[in-house]
Parts: C-alpha cells; structure tokens; sequence
C-alpha cells in the first residue's frame, strides 16, 4: 500500500502553495515586499496573515448565507414573506366617520388611525407624542370610548362615531371641558392638551371622576411633562359639576 501524506489526507496538493503563500500572492507587490512607503505597506507577515484571515472568514459566512436563503428551504420562507408583505401592502377602501363627517379613504391596512387623522384627513388637533400609547397625546374618542389612536389601527374602527378634539367645540363655543381648561389653566404649553381634554370627556361619561383622586388614577395615561396635573383635576371636576354633554 502506497504512504498516504497527511496533506494528501486533507485534500491538499503538495505543490499546492500553502495558505499564507497564497494569501500574499493574491495581494498587490508593494505589499507582497513590505512596502514601508505605501500607507498599508508596513504590515507585518502576522498581520497580514490575521488580515487575510478575518476577511475569509467574512466571506464564507456571507457565501454560507446566500446558500441558506437560495436553499428549497429558504425560498419558500422568502416567497411567504414576499407574499405576506404584498398582502399586508394591499390598500383598503374604508370610511371614518370623524367628528359627524364621513370620510371615505383608501388606506393600506397597517395604517394607524392616528396617522389617518393626522396624514389624510389633516386632523392635527390629535397629537403624535411617543406614538407608543404611553403619552396619552393622541387620545380619541371612539363610540364614546377613550382609545390611544397610535395604537388603534384605522381599519377596525370604520363606521364607528369618531371624536377628535376639532369635532367637540359647537361654531365659536367651547366644549365645557374646553372651557373648563381655560378657566383653570390647564393648559400649559398645550401639546398634551386635545388628548387630555378627550380623555377627560370620556372618563366623565363613564362616571369616573366622583373624586379627585379617581381623576387622577383615570387620567394616569395622559403624560404632562409641564405639571399642570392639579389644574387638570380641577378642570375636569369643575366640568363634571356643570354636567357636560357628548
């Protein structure tokens, strides 16, 4: 039986040039020879060795990548995800019915009803804050019903009696929780202001705000980084005491 080398065993040539050898071979000559005049020219062998290394390294990963998402297994979960975000892409023909007024829109389906409001309909009343649901700025009013628009998307309310803060003023006059605000100041630099007046209409209606200390746990989603909290309370019981309407 012929001897079998070790670098026969691992598949390589014995006048295959070795790793290193190659490695600076397939490299300009002025770093082949150490160039200390060029700018990367004074790397070591070790380096670039180490060099040569990571960048190979680099590239099979990236090689091995491409064969998984080429492989049968991966096109097909390229394919549902392709197809799946055309789906989700496809627009709607809807129709909200915001402050009394139908609006017929073709929206896609992952459309906020914030961004509806704001972006289609020109409502900018309802404030954008952490587009979250943890500020309370873009509170509405949805049959009645305190919801976060940012969080709401606008296909599952159509057809539902929207009220954004445009829609509770009557012409000139304000609502008494409008005017609850002015008279108590609660209103600060006003960028929390419609969702917290909305927010403040809804909790009334739904019997919440028998004392101060139930106001504010109610209210406890509306975030004002200006500290009117105290004049807010006040407001809202001052508009509760003079009955307000839808």
């Amino acid at each position: 039986m012929r001897g079998v080398k070790k670098r026969d065993v691992e598949g390589v040539s014995p006048e295959a040039p070795s790793f290193c050898e190659a490695l600076e071979a397939s490299h300009p000559v002025w770093l082949r020879r150490g160039d200390r005049s060029h700018p990367a020219g004074g790397l070591s062998r070790r380096e670039l060795v180490v060099s040569g290394f990571t960048s190979g390294c680099a590239l099979a990963l990236t090689q091995a990548c491409g064969r998984n998402t080429a492989g049968d297994a991966g096109a097909v979960s390229v394919g549902q995800t392709s197809t799946s975000a055309a789906e989700a892409a496809r627009e709607l023909d809807i129709v909200l019915r915001v402050n009394g007024e139908a609006h017929s829109l073709r929206l896609e389906p992952r459309v906020s009803l914030l961004d509806a409001l704001r972006e289609r309909l020109g409502l900018t009343g309802t404030k954008k804050g952490c587009d979250h649901g943890q500020c309370g700025a873009c509170t509405v009013l949805v049959d009645k019903r305190r919801v976060h628009a940012c969080l709401t998307l606008a296909v599952m309310v159509q057809g539902a009696p929207i009220t954004t803060i445009e829609g509770l003023a009557k012409g000139e006059e304000l609502h008494p929780m409008q005017a609850a605000f002015v008279t108590c100041d609660g209103l600060q630099c006003g960028y929390c202001t419609p969702g917290q007046i909305l927010s403040a209409v809804g909790l009334v209606h739904e019997g919440h705000a028998k004392t101060d200390d139930e106001v504010r746990e109610e209210m406890s989603g509306n975030v004002c980084r200006c500290g009117a909290y105290s004049n807010i309370v006040a407001a809202v019981q001052l508009a509760r005491r003079k009955g307000i309407a839808s």
